[in-house]
């Protein structure tokens, strides 16, 4: 086989992995009633594919032959695992015909595999680990990467959030509908947490946004919104994902670059995405309720994607929504957020302040890094800047961010003669109003702020 043959292959897979993973696992979950058959099954199609295709050719539908072979791979294993007194239970398991469980209100197996994963029975921590491998389709070690653990700690987390799923017989189905308002707010953590691994990837292999994740996780979105037509978090969620999914094109560059918040071309912006992401934040404020998290940031995104232009932002209403959300979750990287607006009213010094008295608890964050190394520019601190973007770079999982950051680190011109404060840098555009970086804009799976859902820098 020639070698572009060989590369029209490895992106078969790829983009299969990309498109049918969730399918697959959530399928077999649904056939065998085990994650942890699911998971091994899924993963041996595509080593098979691997191994097969390349020799055989890329099969005209690579998701029907993901999805018979993966079932053979979890037949062979049932059958070697289970005892000759079991022969019963087996065969119901390898014809399929077991007598169905009852599958909620939604009948969705990608939304059940969502509510299995995010089941309160399971640490959070065990739920985040569990999503990014079943849904999002993540390694172990690039899962373990983003906890900042090693691989095999991660690995046997994932291992006992599995056994303890079967152990316990968590139903996998939508919850009835009495009890779907206590499960929610599981769901829609792991949701978002979905979205963001599509919104910022750091799978290896991929390239700096997954619309195929984005894409999900509004799908499954719209499903939670439609059992609970009322809940204001679950229309915030969704105000929130659309609001940011609708800047998708225009956030990374045809060279594969972050393009800031402030330098986007806001006429390449989804219409109808920000549109309907406007109407669900009025339909809340109408309310007379009282927001939770998700509905703030989705009216702070609103508020970015009101403006004409960056110059137009209205940043005292941005800050004055980071005051409300740091009421209700005050954890450093909410802080960090607030800052970061803030320097945009008060200037750069006031928020320098803010930021360097979080260094302590946000040390292995890359976004803390990158607000700081800007701040540290703006106020004239060259060299502080350039460490602050390298230890950013270090700890950046994206492509995208990371060829952003080192543009900007690069674009610094030091004069070892000159007393940093009189250093001249390099001011390209938006550099009056701050980088604007873009990250992530909510829940992220880094060991900084995962167990507390705390969303990352938005402006």
């Amino acid at each position: 086989m020639s070698r572009q043959s060989i590369l029209d292959v490895r992106e078969a897979i790829n983009e299969a992995h990309q498109v049918e993973w969730a399918r697959l696992v959530a399928a077999l979950a649904k056939r065998f009633g085990d994650l942890d058959v699911a998971e091994e099954a899924a993963a041996e199609a595509f080593a098979t594919a691997a191994a097969r295709w390349p020799v055989d050719g890329i099969p005209p539908n690579p998701g029907a032959w993901l999805t018979t072979t993966a079932g053979r791979k979890a037949i062979d294993r049932i059958r070697r695992e289970h005892r000759r007194d079991d022969k019963e239970r087996e065969a119901q398991l390898l014809s399929g015909n077991n007598p169905p469980e009852p599958l909620g209100v939604i009948d969705d197996d990608r939304l059940r595999l969502v509510f299995t994963c995010a089941h309160p029975a399971l640490a959070t921590e065990a739920r985040v680990a569990l999503t990014l491998r079943m849904v999002a389709g993540l390694t172990v070690p690039e899962i373990a990467r983003a906890f900042l653990v090693r691989e095999t700690a991660m690995a046997q987390r994932i291992t006992r959030a599995k056994a303890k799923i079967k152990a316990a017989r968590i139903p996998y189905r939508v919850p009835a509908a009495e009890d779907l308002p206590t499960r929610v707010s599981g769901v829609l953590a792991v949701l978002f947490l979905v979205f963001n691994e599509g919104y910022l990837a750091t799978g290896l292999g991929t390239g700096p946004v997954r619309p195929d994740l984005t894409g999900e996780a509004i799908r499954l979105t719209r499903l939670v919104r439609a059992l609970l037509p009322q809940d204001g978090e679950v229309a915030g969620l969704l105000a929130l994902m659309l609001l940011t999914e609708a800047r998708r094109v225009a956030r990374v560059s045809a060279t594969g670059e972050l393009v800031p918040l402030g330098e986007q071309d806001r006429g390449a912006w989804d219409p109808a995405l920000v549109s309907e992401g406007h109407r669900l934040v009025r339909q809340r404020l109408s309310s007379g309720v009282p927001p939770g998290r998700y509905q703030i940031l989705a009216a702070i995104n609103a508020v970015h994607t009101s403006a004409r232009d960056a110059g137009d932002t209205d940043w005292s209403q941005v800050v004055a929504l980071y005051d409300q959300l740091v009421r209700l979750d005050p954890s450093p990287v909410v802080a960090l957020n607030r800052a970061v607006a803030l320097a945009e009213l008060d200037g750069p010094d006031v928020a320098m302040a803010l930021v360097d008295g979080l260094e302590d608890q946000l040390a292995g964050y890359h976004a803390f890094h990158a607000a700081r190394a800007d701040l540290l520019r703006r106020v004239g601190r060259s060299q502080e800047s350039r460490r602050a973007y390298d230890r950013a770079i270090e700890l950046a999982g994206n492509t995208a961010e990371v060829a952003y950051l080192t543009r900007r680190r690069d674009q610094m011109v030091l004069d070892p003669q000159t007393p940093e404060a009189d250093n001249h840098e390099y001011r390209g555009r938006g550099d009056s109003r701050g980088d604007q970086s873009e990250h992530r804009p909510g829940t992220n799976s880094t060991a900084s702020s995962s167990a507390s859902g705390a969303p990352r820098p938005q402006v």
